[in-house]
Order: structure tokens, then sequence, then C-alpha cells
């Protein structure tokens, strides 16, 4: 166990100092929830574009590719969405919560609860990390798109010997 020692104001300002840490995963979760969304609504553009301007629809080597690239963007794209299970401490649905530490002095109790913490946001931050990895590469992902339907468009209408890619 920790040092019993510690002086409570020590502990009062750790367990402030980890709960702001905490907090600001939380905000970085949901800064990576709207990257998302945005990433979503833009692929969903991309295709709309694509479908509407028929370019998709005639057979060629930009349109196989903007296919693959979609495919592979929207699978990104879920891969970030599937649900991760985050931790939380301390893990109320176990007896440890109230066998071990309702028996803890108050300063042996904040002392645990910040390793606690400490495990959670470490866990977490990998989860966090995972997520934010996907979208990174969905972002590269998305402007490729967007490069290739360019130059699809530019080769069809400016272009038209090209057109036969």
């Amino acid at each position: 166990m920790e040092d019993p020692t510690i002086d409570e104001e020590t502990l009062e300002l750790a367990a402030q100092d980890v709960r702001r840490v905490i907090e600001r995963q939380k905000e970085e979760r949901q800064i990576l929830i709207t990257q998302m969304n945005i990433l979503f609504v833009t692929n969903t553009a991309l295709l709309s574009f694509l479908t509407i301007s028929r370019l998709i629809a005639i057979f060629s080597l930009f349109s196989v590719l903007e296919i693959l690239l979609l495919f592979f963007n929207f699978m990104l794209l879920i891969r970030s969405l599937l649900p991760r299970k985050f931790f939380v401490s301390p893990n109320l649905e176990t007896d440890d919560f109230q066998n071990k530490y309702l028996k803890f002095s108050p300063q042996e109790y904040q002392s645990q609860m910040l390793v606690n913490l400490r495990e959670t946001y470490n866990q977490n931050q990998k989860q966090v990390e995972n997520i934010s990895q996907s979208l990174t590469y969905a972002t590269f992902v998305t402007a490729g798109i967007a490069f290739v339907a360019l130059l699809h468009q530019v080769t069809v209408y400016f272009i038209p010997e090209l057109q036969k890619l």
C-alpha cells in the first residue's frame, strides 16, 4: 500500500489533477467523435458528387480507384466507430469495492483511487489513440478520394483523349 504519511492537501491536489486529466481525455474523445462525423459527411458528399456527376457509373480506372478508396475509407470510419470498452474506476460491479475499499482509512482510500484512476486513464488512452489513428488514416484516404475525383473530372471534361483510361 502507499505510504500512509502523505499529506492530505497533497492527496487532494493530486486527485484534482487526475480528475482534470481524465476530463481532458473525455473532451479528446468528444473531439474525435466530431471528427468522425465530419469525415462520414465528407465521404457521403464525395460519393454523392461522384454519383450525381455520373463519374462513378462510367467504368474506368478512376471509377474503380474511387470505389475502392470509398470502401476502404468507410471501413476505416466504421473501425473507429466500433464500440470499445472504456474503463471506469473503481469498478462497482465487483465485490472488491465493498470488501476492500470501504475498509481503508480516508487517506489510504484516496491513495488507492489515485492509483486506480491512473490505470484507468492509461487503459482508456489506448482506446482514444486507436480511434485517433483510424481517423488519421481516414482523413488521408478522404483527401485521396477528393484528389482522384478531381483528376477524374478534369480528365472527362477537359482532356477527352484521356477518357478511355
